[in-house]
């Protein structure tokens, strides 16, 4: 039994378990449940709207992100449902793809949220993946690598199928949650650090937990679709996914430019960009790979953002207790 192109394994059948990590992912994203309403956006509207409280590059910035993460969680969602949940034959995994489509949906209505809150004008924000330079130019490059196995004829059946199907995994897992997610989590979380937009923070903190969990999931769905078959993992491939996530590297710092051209409250865009490459040698070492840029993190306090334990005011609202899934991929 494998974990993918097994047509031996009954989906229907998901005991006993073999991959009992996809079971540990499962449960640590139902102990994080959490909706975008729990959040109070009173303090965020009342700072939106009263001038000079929130700057117009501050403005630009937030706009730019929500821009980009409103459909790129989307292009996510439909990933899962439209690729992954056919080729992955682990009814463990595919329990867990359908728990993460849900948070995808999620994230999907913060965004909804966030906009109907501060009053922004929907197709301006949900046409950015269209009209933006630098997040057409991620979007794009990350569908471009998964384009092929939507086609409804795809099959893994051999090793150049089954490193097609590892290029839309990495594509999506570490390159667009794991690597074009971050400089803009870095961003909105520093607004939040200087009591900015802090409820739009806490949801950006709640995502990026919650992506956490996700690229982590996925880094272990790689790892084990390449044990299973090591005959894909030749050093031309390897290179090959070097060169993609060195080319995802540029585009996310150009991206980080464009957000933040002259700094962020103390931070420089150039710090902006180092973030990127140092988190770009993280992904490269959890695919055991080399580190290209050795760079060190210049965000230490990042950190904060995946080890959550929230209590709320009972009265208030409900509790959001966001619980230790073991190391996370921040």
């Amino acid at each position: 039994m494998s974990i993918i192109k097994d047509k031996k394994t009954d989906p229907n059948k998901i005991l006993p378990m073999k991959y009992l990590w996809a079971r540990t992912y499962y449960k640590n994203g139902v102990a994080n449940n959490w909706t975008p309403e729990e959040v109070s956006m009173q303090l965020d509207v009342e700072q939106w709207k009263s001038p000079g409280v929130i700057s117009a590059k501050e403005r630009e910035l937030i706009l730019l992100n929500l821009g980009f993460f409103a459909t790129a969680e989307s292009l996510t969602a439909n990933n899962i449902v439209l690729a992954l949940y056919k080729h992955v034959t682990n009814p463990e995994c595919r329990q867990y793809l359908l728990r993460q489509a849900f948070e995808e949906a999620v994230h999907t209505d913060t965004f909804i949220y966030c906009c109907d809150s501060l009053g922004l004008d929907p197709d301006m924000i949900y046409s950015m993946y269209e009209t933006v330079d630098v997040i057409k130019a991620k979007d794009e490059f990350v569908v471009g690598l998964t384009k092929s196995i939507l086609n409804g004829n795809f099959e893994v059946v051999d090793t150049n199928t089954t490193q097609m199907f590892l290029r839309d995994l990495i594509g999506f897992y570490v390159i667009m949650e794991g690597i074009f997610f971050y400089a803009g989590f870095a961003m909105m979380l520093s607004l939040k650090r200087h009591q900015k937009m802090v409820g739009i923070g806490e949801q950006f903190e709640y995502i990026m937990r919650d992506e956490s969990i996700h690229l982590a999931f996925g880094c272990d769905l790689i790892s084990t679709i390449i044990q299973e078959n090591p005959e894909v993992w030749t050093a031309e491939f390897q290179q090959e996914i070097v060169e993609l996530i060195k080319h995802a590297v540029t585009l996310e710092t150009a991206y980080a430019v464009q957000a933040c051209p002259d700094g962020l409250l103390g931070i420089s865009s150039s710090q902006f960009c180092d973030y990127v490459e140092y988190i770009a040698d993280r992904r490269l070492l959890r695919l055991g790979l080399p580190k290209v840029y050795h760079t060190p993190n210049p965000f230490l306090w990042m950190s904060e953002a995946t080890d959550l334990s929230k209590e709320k005011n009972f009265f208030e609202t409900r509790v959001t207790e966001y619980q230790s899934g073991g190391s996370l991929e921040w």
